[in-house]
């Protein structure tokens, strides 16, 4: 019972992480770019499309905090997220190719989650479906 007590906790801490960038970016990219001083993309659409697709892993977060059980399926594709975005960032910081700094914090926020959800999906997995939460 404590663990999942511990996992609806991280969860939601990651449904506010994910929602809050996802509302940032969407409503205040180009302010945001401007003054972390980042090249602009050449259209904000893929910045949009990113911080809308954010806000819809933040209700899946929302959604795995509120039954972890019963939405354990949900673990999986929120682990990978973390590792999609980690891994692309973490290549373009490793090769050297000119990555904003402003990414890279969230590459070792994202990837200290990825393991959090790893430990959570291990321990959820384990319980039966039926079980209280």
């Amino acid at each position: 019972m404590k663990n999942i007590m511990v996992a609806r906790g991280l969860l939601a801490l990651m449904a506010l992480y994910d929602g809050l960038l996802g509302i940032a970016f969407l409503f205040a990219g180009p302010k945001l770019f401007e003054a972390l001083e980042v090249p602009p993309p050449n259209h904000w659409g893929y910045v949009q499309f990113s911080a809308a697709l954010l806000l819809v892993f933040a209700l899946m977060f929302l959604a795995a905090a509120r039954r972890p059980v019963a939405n354990r399926n949900l673990l999986p594709y929120c682990f990978l997220l973390k590792i999609a975005y980690s891994g692309v960032v973490f290549y373009h910081w490793f090769v050297g190719d000119g990555l904003p700094g402003i990414w890279k914090p969230f590459a070792v926020a994202d990837l200290v989650m990825a393991a959090l959800m790893a430990w959570m999906f291990v321990t959820i997995r384990a319980l039966p479906l039926r079980r209280p939460e």
